[in-house]
């Protein structure tokens, strides 16, 4: 069990607080076609069978499997061609016995077929019974007969109806993220809308009297604004749609102003960095009491103890809107997101899995970290030739520190495959140690 030292909170305690108000967003109905990253909020049934006739797994010709009974490479059996069957067309002749019509693969079976012999197990002959040639070329004009050269049974190279799903069976739970794959199965049964859970809106506000915008001149002591793209990515990445509300000095009215204008936006959560400290320009935390409530602040994590979260109540009513303030320190801003951010609009965006799983990896080198609190390292995996993370025998990753471990190192933030999890107990680990792995996303 993890112990905080006295005045801060656990990292669990804190993600449980937040996460106690992180609820759905709310719901609409998309294409299903468009539905790719979205969550599903109900459950999605199959409108039609798959297939919904039965139909051809092969190029070939239709035929009654009885037919073929006996049939050898050295004693083949003839069956007259009746017929062409495409992909697409309703069968209009019939298959019967001693007849067989060409199909193609994905074909409707005609009436009276049984089954499909390939094309290359029979020869075409044409009106004068000349041999053709044997192969898997089935182009060209139908042939006058066949010969089979192989016996077939009854279902052979046929997909039954309803074989792979049935009209009306569930294809997705609610709750369940619409991988490309969940896309194609849902469009393939007939879906062609689907509920959805709403992107949450996240606000993102980056302070401080230093920082800059993109392109604007740094002056003698200014430095880019990157905690407010970075977080936005990481809004986009968690399941969110950010908003940008830009940069504000530390300066109350401006800070609480920016806020007030994302609750304006109907902003689901907002997220404040920098200014959330006990500095004498620290105001953010002022701010976010003036437009609603602090409701922990300060916790046991390196880098980022000094986080604070609360609410504000959503103009209009419904759900309260989440209010963030990380560090102002960019490194420490990413991990205070990933520890807390991110389950949280996982969450209101309606995902069961709002936490990332947990792999095992072992140190290439000797660490160490501050007292008492639970240390989040940013790491590369030791990879192979094809790129795989290299394993030991005990299947855990083989890690190593990505670079410099300040909260303003952004190289080693850019450079990590995850977090490794350092223990409160632990101030020091040697080389060899067997630690908790986050792997954090990689494009």
């Amino acid at each position: 069990m993890s112990v905080a030292p006295a005045g801060l909170l656990t990292v669990e305690a804190a993600r449980d607080a937040v996460l106690a108000v992180a609820e759905p967003v709310g719901t609409e109905t998309v294409a299903a076609g468009d539905a790719l990253g979205r969550i599903t909020a109900t459950t999605v049934t199959a409108l039609v069978s798959l297939p919904p006739w039965p139909n051809s797994a092969m190029d070939g010709y239709a035929i009654v499997a009885a037919d073929t009974t006996g049939a050898a490479e050295a004693v083949p059996v003839t069956l007259r061609v009746t017929g062409d069957q495409a992909a697409g067309a309703a069968p209009t002749v019939p298959v019967t016995r001693g007849t067989a019509i060409r199909i193609a693969t994905g074909a409707r079976l005609p009436a009276g077929a049984d089954a499909v012999v390939p094309v290359e197990a029979t020869t075409p002959l044409d009106e004068a019974g000349r041999l053709g040639s044997r192969g898997r070329d089935a182009t060209g004009p139908c042939p006058n007969a066949i010969l089979v050269h192989e016996a077939v049974t009854a279902g052979g190279s046929v997909r039954a109806a309803g074989s792979d799903l049935e009209a009306g069976a569930v294809l997705l739970e609610p709750g369940r993220a619409l991988t490309a794959a969940a896309v194609t199965l849902i469009t393939g049964a007939g879906v062609e809308n689907v509920r959805v859970h709403r992107l949450p809106r996240v606000a993102v506000l980056a302070t401080g009297d230093e920082i800059r915008a993109p392109g604007e001149p740094l002056g003698p002591a200014g430095i880019p604004n990157a905690n407010g793209p970075g977080l936005r990515a990481l809004v986009t990445a968690a399941g969110g749609h950010a908003i940008d509300l830009g940069i504000a000095t530390d300066d109350l009215a401006e800070v609480r102003g920016h806020l007030r204008d994302g609750l304006t936006q109907e902003a689901d959560a907002l997220i404040v960095s920098g200014g959330v400290s006990v500095g004498p320009y620290d105001v953010v935390k002022t701010a976010i009491e003036s437009i609603g409530r602090i409701d922990l602040w300060r916790v046991a994590v390196q880098p980022g103890k000094p986080f604070a979260f609360g609410v504000a109540e959503r103009p209009g009513g419904g759900p309260p809107v989440l209010l963030f303030g990380l560090p102002g320190n960019p490194v420490s801003s990413a991990v205070t997101f990933e520890l807390f951010v991110r389950p949280a609009i996982r969450a209101m965006a309606g995902r069961l899995d709002v936490l990332r799983p947990v792999d095992r990896a072992v140190l290439g080198e000797a660490i160490s970290k501050s007292h008492g609190r639970r240390a989040f390292l940013r790491v590369e995996a030791e990879r192979d030739d094809t790129g795989a993370p290299v394993r030991d025998g005990h299947g855990r990753v083989r890690v190593r520190l990505a670079g410099g471990q300040g909260s303003h190192v952004i190289s080693a933030l850019a450079a990590a495959d995850g977090l490794a999890v350092i223990p409160e107990a632990n101030d020091e680990l040697p080389t060899g140690a067997e630690v908790a792995l986050w792997w954090l996303d990689r494009a």
